[in-house]
């Protein structure tokens, strides 16, 4: 395969729900499965690593000082990521061995912001099993809030892949106009985009971001069904009480840089959905627009992004 060619896995599955070894396992099976094919990426859904926090929308957990949000909320802590203490490591093996790159969407408890906080951060293995990136989201969507931080601009990176130059976002940060531009401005034409599911998130912008990005758009959605809930959760009866059969549906999917689909959107099915794409098409369709180069007005409109990594308390 030659390097303007990319093959590519979605990874379309639920999590073990809050059971951070029991998901990891699933990713781990995703990852060789991907490596079986050839592939040289392989994406995840945001958050997949424990999984969404699905019981604020359904559960009223805005109510203050409440025991049982309280409770449901520590067990989804002590199932976050810590990349500190190395509870990536074997995902990183996996990526050196089979020589393939690797975005990963995770619940982050970070030791650089005390450890008890929670982010949801997209992170990128490169394919010799180095971390390159940890994108914590910018802004968490309207629950979300209830139980994720706000993230900073230090995972707005791209990055080299064969002829490709990859970046990332998490789900609504997808329609940040900003954000999108300092991925273009970093070269990016090939954008990966992060859901928790459902093809009403994926449908319409994959495309437009395509259009707009001149770029390859790859969309990865979990699934999420009222019975991948492990009946170890906490407060299960309580969390299943108005809960919907289907939460998310998936909706994964791959526009080419015209906007057309090259994958169109993959409802309610569990599985690895394998592409090969051709990056010469990249610079086809930016003979009539780059949105950071020759169809840009750098004299009249320009960014600026910060990129330092925000901290409580700096030590001197």
């Amino acid at each position: 395969m030659t390097n303007s060619s990319l093959k590519v896995a979605l990874a379309q599955i639920a999590p073990v729900w809050l059971n951070k070894e029991a998901t990891l396992s699933k990713v781990k099976n995703s990852i060789k499965e991907a490596a079986d094919q050839g592939c040289e990426l392989i994406i995840f859904g945001e958050g997949l690593v424990p999984g969404y926090p699905w019981w604020t929308s359904i559960t009223n957990a805005s109510a203050w000082d409440d025991k049982i949000q309280k409770e449901i909320h520590a067990h989804y802590v002590r199932n976050a990521v810590q990349i500190e203490r190395d509870d990536l490591k074997e995902i990183q093996d996996m990526a050196k061995k089979s020589k393939m790159a690797i975005y990963l969407g995770i619940i982050e408890r970070p030791v650089d912001r005390g450890g008890h906080s929670l982010y949801c951060s997209l992170v990128y293995i490169d394919p010799k099993g180095e971390i390159q990136s940890v994108h914590r989201k910018l802004q968490p969507t309207y629950d979300e809030r209830l139980t994720w931080s706000p993230g900073d601009g230090n995972g707005l990176q791209v990055h080299p892949l064969k002829d490709f130059t990859v970046g990332g976002l998490n789900c609504w940060e997808n329609w940040m106009p900003l954000a999108r531009t300092a991925l273009y401005g970093l070269g990016e034409n090939l954008h990966v985009a992060v859901w928790p599911g459902s093809i009403r998130n994926t449908e319409n912008i994959t495309r437009m971001i395509a259009q707009e990005g001149r770029s390859f758009v790859i969309s990865v959605s979990s699934l999420m069904r009222k019975t991948d809930f492990p009946e170890s959760t906490p407060h299960l009866d309580f969390i299943l009480e108005n809960c919907p059969e289907v939460l998310s549906d998936g909706g994964s999917c791959i526009a080419g840089p015209d906007g057309k689909w090259i994958l169109e959107p993959v409802v309610l099915k569990e599985g690895l959905f394998v592409q090969t794409l051709d990056f010469n098409r990249v610079l086809e369709e930016r003979q009539n627009f780059d949105p950071v180069g020759h169809y840009s007005r750098p004299d009249v409109l320009e960014l600026k992004v910060n990129r330092s990594r925000q901290s409580s308390v700096r030590f001197e």
